[in-house]
């Protein structure tokens, strides 16, 4: 039989709603933080399939990458001939980005954009669902690792921690975010709603009669956490700095990642991801500017540079770290696309990023230089970089316990 706890946190959650899964409640415990100094905000982005890191940052200086795709590889920068969207745009002579992400390029020029290459996980997995649990707990190897290294991360709160502390765009709350620190995450902020407003005034009467004190702190908990999103519901936005965002899914997350961060509710990590980049066929049309891979990074360069037009001043206290489970083969397949590889790209963006720069070792393409003879090699492990976030940006020096079992090395990113 039901009991009148199980009840009353059942009920609770049944009246909220985002989209159609009423899942934004992962953990139960919220508390609202008072106002105070602005935070340093850590924003993670997973492109989920396993993106194609030599041709979204392009080895144009590398004479093996001509060979190793001989009609994928995107060209090297325009010098006056040819289509200039076909083009690699240069970044210091020897990488450049795909056409589609020329609105990265001011980010690049204003030095608040950095690229880690030849990163990654180091293990060599080449499965989607264990490479991606991998990094998102942050335990390459390791399944039994019950939380995510974002939520781990999370500094502990001197008081009272906002009920959006940490949240996450999409219908369930991501691996990198569960764990013992409260974390939300909702489809959207307008599509959150109290659909009875009458039950919601019953439920939280009943909850204040529980004698339960944990119960009864769910019940408060949960309904400040309602009030809160309800205000910023009420509130219209509008991107400053001429920011359009792309309409596509993860346009919409970044903008209303945004629009929590300029509202001061104590956003202190958030999670977006972007899916659609595992590429076997057809990765690039007949011109290398074209295709599927383009149409992607079109909206998550896109995404990227209104987020940060839209943030302005705010950047200075906002760094965003975009990551992928795995890279591609360095060597195009029989269908026009790539095939599951190791070492990837990452990007790194924000006021305190030491940006205009690719950071890492380049391993290099010839054959007796890739991992395994086909893929692009790892040279800087992915907790290295976002270790090196953790502490010198979100101010979390306890970086092995975020990552335990691994001393991350700095980058030099911030």
């Amino acid at each position: 039989m039901r009991t009148r706890r199980l009840f009353l946190k059942e009920s609770a959650l049944a009246m909220v709603g985002v989209g159609s899964a009423p899942m934004w409640l992962e953990r139960a415990l919220y508390a609202k933080q008072s106002a105070g100094a602005r935070k340093k905000i850590l924003v993670a982005i997973f492109q989920r399939g396993a993106a194609d890191g030599l041709n979204v940052v392009v080895p144009h200086g590398e004479p093996a990458y001509y060979r190793l795709r001989p009609t994928i590889a995107i060209g090297r920068p325009a010098t006056g001939a040819g289509r200039a969207e076909d083009a690699a745009i240069d970044l210091d002579g020897f990488f450049g980005l795909h056409p589609a992400l020329a609105p990265l390029k001011p980010l690049w020029d204003a030095r608040q954009l950095a690229i880690v290459d030849a990163a990654g996980s180091p293990d060599p997995t080449r499965s989607h669902f264990d490479a991606q649990d991998y990094m998102e707990s942050g335990t390459p190897g390791v399944k039994v690792t019950g939380d995510g290294w974002m939520n781990r991360a999370l500094p502990k709160a001197e008081a009272r921690p906002s009920p959006v502390r940490a949240v996450a765009l999409g219908a369930v709350l991501p691996r990198a975010m569960r764990g013992a620190e409260p974390a939300v995450a909702m489809q959207s902020i307008d599509a959150f709603q109290v659909r009875n407003p009458q039950a919601a005034k019953m439920f939280q009467e009943m909850y204040t009669e529980v004698r339960d004190p944990m119960m009864r702190a769910t019940g408060t908990d949960t309904f400040e956490a309602v009030a809160l999103l309800q205000s910023i519901q009420r509130q219209s936005y509008t991107p400053s700095g001429g920011a359009e965002y792309p309409r596509g899914p993860f346009g919409q997350s970044l903008r209303q990642i945004a629009q929590l961060i300029k509202s001061d509710v104590g956003v202190e990590m958030a999670f977006a991801d972007i899916g659609g980049w595992d590429h076997h066929v057809n990765e690039v049309a007949q011109r290398p500017g074209d295709g599927i891979l383009a149409n992607r990074l079109a909206e998550f360069g896109g995404a990227l540079a209104s987020f940060w037009r839209d943030m302005g001043d705010r950047m200075e206290d906002v760094v965003v770290v975009t990551m992928s489970e795995f890279g591609r083969t360095a060597k195009e397949n029989g269908n026009r696309g790539t095939d599951h590889g190791h070492a990837n790209c990452m990007f790194a963006m924000g006021g305190a990023i030491r940006g205009g720069k690719v950071y890492g070792k380049w391993p290099g393409l010839e054959q007796e230089q890739l991992y395994e003879g086909r893929d692009l090699a790892l040279t800087t492990d992915f907790r290295d970089v976002l270790g090196e976030l953790v502490a010198r940006h979100m101010g979390n020096r306890d970086v092995h316990a975020v990552f335990p079992g691994y001393a991350p090395k700095p980058v030099g990113l911030v």
